[in-house]
């Protein structure tokens, strides 16, 4: 979830504003829960906590369901998202324009994947587990979740500006976390973007996220293989490019040639030590965030 100063954002920071609030998220990530359960653990009254819940729920920090158990429908609740990302700098300006591109995961146009490795859709795997000639299956194109150990993945973004057109910045989102054996969430590794062949910059993956189910992670996914990624946010400005608004680097719109008709886009785990390495990367319903790799550039 990603989260400004503008007053869109104000009702999550009011949800979050209250201790039994926060105690109701607690208990959340513990297992899902109904509003009864909630409400004997809190020791307080079932009207009460639905008001908290409530609250919680039009933030869109909680999500419930109805479910059958031992004859009688209970609304159970869960939490809908483990992570937030407070952008403390103002929107473009309204003089920019924007153009936004959303490309799915598997429309790759080259690649390297050097077990473990392997590439999914919703539905099934693609191919088979740790063989890199499945990153080729023409199935690859409907993927919500690719990995390998050491490797890369590149993107065509085609350059819709015309030359009287003045690019400001180029914003890029994703899902993303690295790739371990298994799962370990204390797994770091340093994932590399690249675009027009020049180095954007370096960011450390803290781990490969799996105690945790994804909250779009498909309900035949294995519970104990990547689960989920962390949202990251690039953007690339004349005056360098930023990751989550930390400057990783001096490269700026100057160095990296927009003027072609279709630029590239490389993401890279090239590097593994010992207990570090590694890349997972996230699409539409899969992970946490129902979004593929998201390009915006702004424009005059």
């Amino acid at each position: 979830m990603q989260l400004t100063t503008n007053t869109d954002s104000l009702r999550v920071y009011e949800a979050l504003a209250s201790e039994v609030r926060l105690a109701i998220i607690d208990k959340l990530f513990e297992r899902e829960r109904h509003v009864k359960e909630l409400a004997a653990e809190l020791y307080l009254s079932n009207a009460v906590v639905s008001g908290h819940i409530r609250k919680l729920e039009e933030a869109g920090v909680v999500g419930s369901k109805m479910k059958r158990v031992d004859g009688g429908t209970y609304k159970y609740c869960y939490v809908k998202t483990e992570f937030m990302q407070i952008k403390l700098s103002p929107d473009a300006p309204a003089s920019l324009s924007v153009r936004e591109l959303s490309i799915p995961i598997g429309h790759y146009t080259d690649y390297e994947a050097i077990p473990t490795c392997g590439i999914a859709t919703t539905k099934a795997m693609v191919g088979q587990y740790d063989q890199p000639v499945c990153f080729m299956d023409p199935e690859r194109v409907n993927a919500g979740i690719l990995w390998f150990a050491r490797g890369w993945v590149e993107y065509k973004i085609p350059n819709y500006l015309y030359k009287d057109q003045r690019l400001h910045e180029i914003e890029i989102s994703l899902e993303i976390g690295s790739e371990a054996p298994r799962v370990n969430e204390h797994w770091p590794s340093d994932i590399r973007f690249y675009f027009n062949n020049k180095l954007l910059g370096v960011w450390t993956s803290p781990g490969d996220f799996g105690k945790t189910r994804g909250r779009l992670t498909p309900e035949w996914w294995q519970s104990d293989v990547n689960q989920y990624g962390l949202l990251k946010v690039l953007r690339i400005k004349e005056s360098g490019t930023y990751v989550d608004g930390l400057k990783v680097s001096d490269v700026g719109l100057l160095d990296i040639d927009t003027s072609a008709i279709n630029w590239t886009f490389r993401i890279a785990a090239e590097d593994t030590g010992r207990g570090r390495g590694g890349l997972t990367l996230y699409g539409r319903s899969f992970g946490n965030y129902d979004q593929d790799l998201i390009f915006r550039s702004y424009y005059t």
